[in-house]
């Protein structure tokens, strides 16, 4: 089992940023590949962005040039760096870590991220 906890969130204003934590404990080494996604109110939950433990990243075509996820090994910690924050970034930002033998899907439970004047 792999738990995950984000942090990070909060209100900010238009073009503000903010950096989202994501720590992940338990069997760590069963991860393969961690992302970020994110719910609207109304809307359906859609990939951010998301990282291997290679290294490699990938993004979601809005948000590429304004987020940034990076990982630190040693903390066991996925980091979110949103810059140029937009009303339409209203969302809960959830963490996800993948299984690579199983390919069962771990959940944090979300940090919520409210951009307005």
């Amino acid at each position: 089992q792999v738990q995950l906890v984000e942090s990070g969130g909060g209100l900010v204003q238009p073009g503000g940023s903010l950096r989202l934590s994501c720590a992940a404990s338990g069997n760590i080494f069963a991860i393969d590949a961690m992302a970020w996604y994110r719910q609207a109110p109304g809307k359906q939950r859609e990939l951010v962005a998301g990282i291997t433990m290679g290294g490699s990243t990938n993004y979601e075509d809005s948000v590429k040039g304004r987020f940034t996820i990076s990982r630190e090994k040693g903390k066991n910690t996925v980091y979110l760096q949103i810059n140029s924050l937009k009303p339409e970034d209203t969302a809960v930002y959830y963490c996800k870590a993948r299984n690579r033998s199983s390919g069962v899907a771990y959940w944090g439970q979300g940090t919520q991220v409210t951009v307005s004047s």
